[in-house]
């Protein structure tokens, strides 16, 4: 288990731009797979991005060429920067954790730790 912390949520309007962060505790970080997730109410979890302990990534489609991951090994955070939001970005989002294996995964049933959500609301 891996101890995270989001920060960097809140409001913004459409088209504007706004940058998460996330810091981990954990004694093998750089081996650790790191991800972002975002949830509505009433849906489920949606993987958005990862990076492979080497700073390789992986996006969903909805998100690809607007949002970026990544992160700094040596501070123990993953960041995510949002760029061109939109209304339907608007969700609670969390940074998860998965120590081992091999492939970076957006499924959410990979992950083993999670923080606890920081709100992003993105008004038209």
């Amino acid at each position: 288990q891996v101890h995270l912390v989001e920060s960097g949520g809140g409001s913004v309007q459409s088209g504007g731009s706004l940058r998460l962060s996330c810091a981990a505790s954990t004694a093998t970080y750089g081996h650790t797979y790191m991800a972002w997730f975002r949830q509505t109410p009433g849906g489920e979890r949606e993987g958005l991005a990862c990076i492979y302990p080497s700073g390789g990534t992986n996006y969903a489609a909805s998100v690809k060429g607007r949002f970026t991951i990544s992160r700094d090994n040596a501070k123990m955070t993953v960041h995510l920067q949002m760029i061109g939001l939109k209304s339907e970005d608007t969700a609670v989002y969390y940074c998860a954790a998965r120590s081992g294996g091999n492939i970076c995964f957006l499924n959410p049933a990979r992950y083993n730790s999670w923080g606890q959500g920081t709100q992003v609301t993105v008004s038209p």
